[in-house]
């Protein structure tokens, strides 16, 4: 029996594999025939399901809060370059989460909207790159890249629900 105090670590290759491979799906979709949490039809992580809105769309005010998908994607960016800033901090406190301004963006024009889709794709391609270069998988990272996953799984969800089902009209 391995006790708390001498648990043994998950190895580094393993945990940047499931932490990056978690990460893809959630944006670019399934990898393969099968997924951790998304559906396994193309077009469903994140880039896939924003890439084909317009502005217009993005724009819409709705579901709880009467928010936005432009208004989740700002949110979702900026949570992204937390996350990214916390993995890369030297430092072993806990860095601030505050995400209260992340919300200050709603509406998009056709040009703000296509700068708000490529923010959210170089946030993520740089906390891709933060967690293949990690190297302390200790608890605070874990929990770092593991609430990413989440709130990225969160948000796709949400937007997701905003959308007309594919082939109907809205």
């Amino acid at each position: 029996m391995v006790s708390a105090r001498t648990s043994r670590a998950t190895p580094h290759a393993l945990t940047v594999t499931l932490v990056t491979r978690m990460l893809r799906e959630a944006f670019e979709g399934p990898p393969g025939p099968w997924t951790y949490f998304i559906d396994t039809a193309p077009g469903t992580g994140a880039f896939g399901t924003i890439g084909e809105l317009t502005a217009v769309q993005a724009s819409e005010k709705g579901g709880p809060n009467n928010t936005t998908i432009a208004a989740h994607v700002h949110h979702l960016s900026a949570a992204l370059a937390l996350s990214r800033q916390a993995l890369q901090s030297r430092r072993t406190t806990r860095t601030s989460r505050d995400r209260s301004m992340s919300w200050s963006l709603s509406t998009v024009d056709d040009a703000g909207w296509v700068a708000l889709r490529a923010q959210l794709r170089r946030e993520y391609d740089d906390l891709v790159v933060a967690v293949m270069s990690h190297t302390n998988w200790d608890e605070d990272a874990m929990g770092i890249a593991f609430g990413a996953i989440a709130h990225a799984a969160y948000h796709l969800g949400a937007i997701r629900q905003r959308l007309t089902p594919r082939g109907k009209n809205r």
